[in-house]
């Protein structure tokens, strides 16, 4: 005998309410699934505090630019981090006037570790860690034991020109890597090694290419014969984008 129209409604009505339940439950456990999967991914979380600690992730590159003119918050990454430093007084006035002056206190920087601004020193901790780091023990198996640069702060325009931009460097927003020191002494020279095939020059196109990962601005050799002997690295406000 063929079934009750008014039956066969309800079970349809039945069914649909069904699944949406089953739906609802899928959902809900998707969402704890997602957050569980985040607590132990937080990289990837942009609920998540930002710890350079943590490898790069999708959610690294938006906290990253939250910090370019949040000095405090951007503090407070390096002290969440480990990271050692010595915020100083402000300074200068004008077009090179400081008010962000982070000096990183244990960086392998040489001669010593001048003050730049926080946004520069965090990229100089995650390109140590990320890049730097691996691909020395990778290519000399050791360590770095120095980085030397050739300052961070000049209060001057572009190439030194009496008119037109301001440097990076006008604010110690950005800084100038000559070579690295392995622990074994042997010595890295971006102006004596950077052309060829060898160890030497592998390492510094490492080097190179993993700065345009950290920072807004990576110049090399490769740019123009006024960067022959160094990486100029900065943080422009664009935050990334420039890489020669």
């Amino acid at each position: 005998m063929a079934d009750n129209p008014q039956r066969i409604s309800t079970r349809i009505g039945r069914f649909v309410g069904d699944r949406r339940v089953i739906a609802l439950l899928v959902l809900a456990a998707l969402l704890v699934a997602g957050r569980t999967w985040l607590a132990e991914h937080p990289e990837h979380d942009p609920w998540a505090p930002l710890d350079l600690r943590d490898p790069p992730g999708w959610a690294t590159m938006t906290k990253l630019h939250a910090l370019r003119d949040d000095v405090p918050q951007c503090r407070a990454v390096l002290e969440r981090s480990e990271v050692a430093f010595t915020a100083l007084d402000p300074q200068g006035e004008g077009a090179c006037a400081r008010p962000d002056r982070t000096r990183l206190d244990t960086y392998p920087l040489s001669p010593s570790s001048p003050p730049t601004t926080c946004p520069v020193g965090i990229a100089l901790e995650l390109w140590r860690t990320d890049s730097l780091e691996p691909a020395a023990q990778e290519i000399f198996g050791g360590d770095i034991a120095r980085i030397e640069h050739l300052g961070a702060y000049s209060c001057r325009r572009l190439y030194g020109r009496d008119s037109g931009a301001w440097s990076e460097h006008a604010t110690g927003n950005a800084i100038d890597i000559a070579g690295f020191v392995l622990e074994d002494g042997t010595r890295i020279s971006v102006l004596g090694d950077w052309e060829g095939e060898d160890d030497k020059a592998r390492f510094l196109s490492r080097a190179r290419d993993g700065a345009c990962d950290a920072f807004a601005t990576t110049l090399s050799p490769d740019y123009n014969a006024a960067h022959a002997d160094h990486f100029h690295l900065d943080m422009s406000p664009r935050w990334s984008g420039v890489c020669r």
